[in-house]
């Protein structure tokens, strides 16, 4: 966030934007570029312009620049982990991962890494630097594979987290593939017939002196609108998903509002499609790492890093703050108000029993097998919106095209 910290320096009033945290944090901010300076206010303010349109050319850049896919990691980290285990030193499988890598991010993220573990650093690291492109999964599972000394397990796992998450995302985007092509085929045939079928309906009937239906009326009130307004239109949807994506990941208010709608319960389907899959992505990592042997508390922190939503996100960050306090894990869980019962149950069982681990495991097993139903059952939840969609289009076509056709026998008399 932005913030107008306004301070007296050698007598004189001054004032300053900075970007933080808090109001605390931009106070500090200022205090440390300038010695003696009293701080007066510190309120927030809006983006300044010039950071706006630095956001807007970083946006373009990114539009162009080759992005690190998951697939690019999961073949990064399963060929460190194999070589590893083979004995080779870490260095010479960066350096020849980097060499034949077709990703020419991946391959400049590798030379770097390669280059600062050869000025002495160590993996996790040369990795921090990375942490955006990377992830804090990966961060926290190279640090594991340091402390335990047994690297290439901690990367087959990593691997194997990661893979299950990228499953997931395909399987939803292959369930949602046949609703939004029939959506797409619907628009066209509907933009198509309005066009280039129904103002030739026009014409006849101005010809012959007649009135049109009110189904045809709406048609050509459509291919009017279209003709005049399509080029447009077309400009403004660009420009309104540009804009959403680039307020989506650069302004945190609009991020968060538009993130609580998407995890709403109420939001058909949405709502629980985005919930169970953060949730079972979360409760994967967090028991992954749990087992391995990361405590609770740096654990919680390093699975919130897997969790796309950031309404979600931020209810799931107080945990890690009232387990400080000496709150039981189950009981943090409940105060999100994101766990059922059942699952707070499980835990407690894990945590008097000792076997923590294993329960986790036993969670994430059950939001996979809710999210995987919802995925297969998919088409079955959309179906009916579909039919409707199609039903309604369909009659307005008919009437729209038929009904003149009915009416030109007593036109023409």
């Amino acid at each position: 966030m932005y913030f107008k910290v306004t301070y007296i320096f050698r007598g004189k009033r001054e004032t300053k934007v900075v970007k933080a945290n808090n109001q605390f944090e931009a106070s500090k901010l200022v205090k440390q570029e300038k010695s003696n300076i009293v701080v007066i206010s510190t309120v927030k303010t809006s983006e300044p312009i010039a950071d706006s349109f630095s956001g807007f050319s970083k946006s373009f850049e990114t539009i162009f620049k080759q992005k690190l896919s998951i697939d690019d990691k999961i073949s990064f980290i399963r060929q460190t982990a194999v070589m590893t285990e083979a004995g080779i030193p870490i260095h010479d499988v960066l350096e020849d991962i980097s060499k034949n890598t077709t990703n020419k991010t991946l391959k400049d993220i590798l030379a770097s890494i390669a280059n600062d573990i050869n000025a002495g650093k160590s993996m996790s690291q040369a990795l921090n630097i990375y942490y955006e492109q990377m992830g804090h999964i990966v961060i926290a599972m190279t640090k594991l594979g340091e402390k335990t000394g047994n690297f290439p397990e901690s990367y087959h796992k990593l691997a194997d987290i990661l893979e299950s998450i990228r499953d997931n995302k395909n399987k939803f985007k292959k369930a949602m593939r046949y609703p939004v092509m029939v959506v797409i085929s619907l628009v066209i045939a509907f933009v198509t017939v309005i066009m280039a079928v129904v103002p030739k309906f026009r014409q006849i009937f101005e010809e012959l002196g007649g009135d049109l239906p009110v189904a045809t009326k709406v048609l050509l009130s459509a291919e009017s609108f279209f003709s005049s307004y399509g080029y447009l239109i077309i400009i403004f949807i660009m420009v309104v998903v540009f804009l959403h994506k680039h307020y989506y990941k650069n302004n945190r208010d609009y991020n968060y509002s538009v993130d609580r709608i998407l995890a709403h319960p109420k939001f058909y389907l949405i709502g629980k499609l985005v919930y169970l899959s953060n949730i079972y992505n979360y409760t994967l990592v967090f028991g992954s790492l749990v087992k391995a042997g990361i405590p609770i508390s740096e654990a919680l922190e390093t699975s919130i890093g897997v969790v796309d939503n950031l309404y979600i996100r931020k209810k799931l960050e107080s945990i890690n703050a009232n387990i400080s306090r000496g709150v039981s894990l189950s009981e943090a869980l409940n105060q999100t108000e994101l766990f059922e019962n059942m699952t707070l149950q499980m835990i407690r069982a894990g945590e008097s029993s000792g076997q923590l681990d294993s329960m986790l495991d036993k969670v994430s097993e059950s939001y996979n097998m809710k999210f995987q139903y919802l995925i297969d059952n998919l088409s079955a939840y959309i179906e009916p919106i579909m039919i409707a969609m199609i039903a309604g289009l369909v009659l307005l076509l008919a009437l729209g095209i038929f009904m003149p056709m009915w009416d030109l026998g007593k036109v023409a008399k």
